[in-house]
């Protein structure tokens, strides 16, 4: 979808059209010469897959509600692997724009805030009232701050690391544990106060990990990188051992990567007291 551009000079003559009703979107970029422009429309395919990972965590938050848990469950998965994929088609078909950042913001709000912080209330943290309500908001502000945070710091901060975890990361961490949960009942017992309670320390706790300085390694360096061929082997290992249990291995794999943060931050401080010095 192509967006007509208007130079500064241009700027001030013309544009009343955007007066009244209409439903029209207007953002202003610099070319790479420097000069500033107004862009008009958006871009679609993007957009469009953000407006599915939106929907998903609607649907997740409906599904909640209404007791199906699964399908709650399935939905923040597809928020999850949708949102990992706009901004890859935006990067490769050159259509990235300040409105498609701001939407996928506010679709990752719905998606990884609001939608898992629903599903653990509607699931676990009910019959402790107030208190998990209060344990659920916590984890929805902190993705928030999360998202707001990461926003103000684009083009900032290193981008080979995240700075505190991903809101989307958070959001399988809480869904995985659900998902485990509902497959051994016996283990994880609702009525049991204690669980109960840990389920508001783990809300609590991964929203605080979003919101903290800890640096957890993106991956994003990897994309056209080459790696030697063996690294396939211990890939392969671990895809097979989350088959054979797919819940539990992914929560397992949530809790290694939120523990790698600490080790990834520790090795950030020693290089960088290494380059000072």
């Amino acid at each position: 979808m192509t967006n007509s551009l208007k130079p500064d000079a241009d700027l001030n003559k013309d544009d009343h059209s955007f007066d009244g009703i209409t439903f029209e979107v207007e953002e202003e970029e610099q070319t790479h010469e420097g000069q500033k422009v107004k862009r008009r429309g958006i871009y679609l395919w993007p957009n469009l897959i953000t407006t599915a990972a939106l929907l998903s965590g609607f649907y997740s938050i409906i599904a909640s509600m209404n007791g199906n848990f699964n399908q709650a469950i399935y939905a923040i998965f597809l928020a999850a692997l949708l949102d990992g994929l706009d901004g890859r088609v935006a990067r490769a078909i050159g259509a990235q724009s300040a409105f498609g950042e701001q939407y996928d913001s506010l679709s990752d709000l719905l998606a990884f805030g609001v939608a898992p912080a629903i599903l653990m209330y509607s699931w676990s943290l009910h019959d402790l009232g107030r208190i998990g309500l209060a344990c659920c908001f916590i984890y929805t502000a902190c993705a928030a701050f999360r998202l707001a945070r990461f926003n103000v710091q684009i083009g900032v901060v290193d981008k080979r690391y995240f700075i505190g975890i991903a809101s989307p990361l958070a959001a399988v961490t809480v869904i995985s544990l659900v998902w485990v949960g509902r497959d051994y009942p016996f283990v994880f017992d609702l009525k049991d106060i204690v669980i109960q309670v840990t389920n508001c320390i783990v809300m609590i706790m991964v929203g605080l990990l979003m919101i903290s300085n800890i640096k957890y390694y993106s991956f994003k360096q990897m994309d056209r990188k080459r790696v030697p061929f063996v690294v396939m082997l211990p890939v392969v290992l671990i895809f097979a051992a989350i088959t054979y249990n797919i819940p539990v291995g992914i929560l397992v794999v949530c809790i290694i990567y939120a523990l790698s943060g600490f080790v990834t931050t520790l090795f950030a401080k020693k290089n960088d007291s290494k380059i000072t010095t």
